[in-house]
């Protein structure tokens, strides 16, 4: 792709993975906050709460790339940093989701076979668990013609771009 391509695909996709970050995802935690008693939600809260979380990182992660095409200057060596240490609680928080859902099962006295937000609560967590893996090892997202013409080409999904730059040290 182009870097002018590029340049407005990022010009529009940060914005979007920002809005996710900062409101859509919020929203959805706030309605659920004020919708559900905390113990019956505690999963799902948790859930949103992780991708909130590893949103608002891939959002950074798309306004950086975005200024480093631009040629805007940033702290390349404290970004960097930023993403490793994230990288590091986000594998925290993925780890302790099954423990969340034995709190929620047991402590709260969850039961799964009549339970309304079982699926919300999994649907959340795999998704927070999807989107780290998105960003930080494999490009799960497929959204444009390039990407597809990647996988018929390599038989394979790419290697993140975060992962790439992290590897390398540099964006």
């Amino acid at each position: 792709m182009s870097k002018s391509k590029l340049i407005k695909r990022l010009s529009w996709y940060y914005p979007m993975e920002k809005f996710h970050a900062f409101v859509t995802f919020p929203i959805l935690l706030i309605y659920v906050l004020f919708t559900y008693s905390l113990k019956e939600s505690v999963f799902l809260v948790y859930g949103l709460l992780i991708c909130i979380c590893i949103l608002y990182q891939g959002q950074h992660y798309w306004k950086l790339k975005l200024k480093n095409l631009k040629r805007e200057s940033f702290d390349t060596d404290k970004n960097i940093r930023f993403f490793q240490f994230f990288k590091k609680i986000n594998l925290v928080l993925i780890g302790l989701t099954p423990f969340i859902f034995i709190v929620q099962l047991e402590y709260y006295d969850w039961s799964i076979a009549n339970n309304k937000l079982l699926y919300w609560a999994l649907a959340a967590n795999i998704f927070g668990i999807l989107e780290h893996i998105n960003y930080y090892h494999t490009q799960l997202m497929v959204d444009n013609l390039a990407d597809v013409n990647y996988i018929l080409r390599n038989k394979k999904l790419k290697q993140a771009s975060l992962a790439k730059d992290l590897l390398d040290g540099k964006f």
